[in-house]
């Protein structure tokens, strides 16, 4: 699976829309309205590399009132979470 963290600038009237909108799309497992610099964070999660585009590219970047997005690909999860998820699966037997 290929995590992608999405920073989305919005239109300041339109955050609760796009964040709505945003978090409909199929390949987005979760959008956070954030304090700071950006308006709103998407974790993007999909199979294969070659899906990233049709996520962010194609659908994200495009709701309206979308100005800008920044894409990190993560490497490596660390959280508690998917390393129980992991054993439970028995993944570290």
């Amino acid at each position: 699976m290929i995590t992608a963290i999405v920073l989305i600038d919005v239109e300041a009237s339109r955050i609760p829309e796009v964040a709505q909108e945003a978090a409909e799309i199929d390949g987005v497992s979760e959008v956070y309205s954030v304090t700071g610099d950006i308006d709103l964070i998407a974790m993007v999660r999909v199979p294969e590399h070659q899906q990233l585009a049709g996520v962010i590219s194609d659908r994200l970047s495009k709701v309206e009132g979308v100005v800008r997005t920044q894409t990190y690909l993560a490497f490596q999860s660390y959280s508690q979470h998917d390393l129980e998820a992991a054993f439970a699966l028995g993944l570290g037997d």
